[in-house]
Formats: C-alpha cells, structure tokens, sequence
C-alpha cells in the first residue's frame, strides 16, 4: 500500500510518534511534515511519508487533524457474553497497516474466551497466530488486542 488518488493529504499538527511499516521501528514525525493517509482503519492510521509507512495510533490521531475512535464501554454488570461480544467487536478494529482487512477476517483470530471471578471482574483469553514469522509489525498488533 502506498500513495494513490485515494489518499488524503495532510500536514501534521505536532509531533507525533509513528512506528515505521513494516520494521515495526518506532520513529517520531514532526509538526508541519507532509504526508497521504492510505488507511485509516479501526482507529489507527497508515500514512505515507517520503516514501515510507508509518502507523499512527488512535491516541494520536489529532496530530492527523482528525478525531480519536471511541473505545467500547460496558456497564458494571455487564455479563461474560456482553464481555465477549465486545471483545470480538473490538478486535475487529485492529488492522494490519498494510492490509484493509481486519484481523478477525483475515482468520488470525481463533479463539476469545471470558471467565468472571467470584469478585465480577472479567479474565479475556485470545489465541491468535501472526500474518508472518518476523514480521515487524507481530509486536504492535499484540499490543492493540492488548
């Protein structure tokens, strides 16, 4: 994935930490630097950059002018199945950055189980395999289902 007519321009708003696709290398872009967002998928954001990918997290997405996605909320009595379904919903927001596809689609995904404590708290468990040994990008996908 890289520039196409599709892409939208942008210049960013201020500094804002990147991780370089598909090293998985963290970087810093700076304020005023110009740039194409290629993918904006599930709260994060691809941009190309002088040649290069980068991701920019939903946390950051103001530096991109634009709006963070709203995390999942669920109320206190929320039952293991309520849990499990917006886990499922939630992982569908987590794109590889080079690929349009989220990673319950794309079958990385195999299984999520909930277990309430006696105390009502919720333990998520999720089995997933990665899109390919070494990939530079296995780390930040971990930490979005994370």
């Amino acid at each position: 994935m890289s520039y196409s007519q599709s892409s939208e321009p942008i210049r960013l708003e201020r500094d804002c930490a990147a991780v370089m696709v598909p090293s998985g290398d963290l970087v810093n872009l700076p304020a005023g630097q110009v740039g194409y967002i290629t993918q904006a998928l599930g709260g994060s954001f691809t941009v190309f950059v002088e040649g290069n990918l980068f991701r920019i997290r939903n946390q950051d997405a103001d530096a991109l002018g634009k709006d963070p996605m709203a995390l999942p909320e669920l109320p206190d009595n929320a039952s293991a199945a309520d849990v499990e379904q917006a886990v499922w919903m939630q992982l569908r927001t987590c794109f590889d950055p080079e690929i349009p596809i989220n990673i319950v689609d794309l079958g990385l995904v195999y299984e999520c189980t909930v277990e309430r404590s006696e105390s009502g708290a919720h333990t998520v468990n999720i089995k997933l395999t990665l899109t390919a040994p070494g990939c530079g990008m296995g780390d930040i996908l971990l930490t979005d289902v994370r």
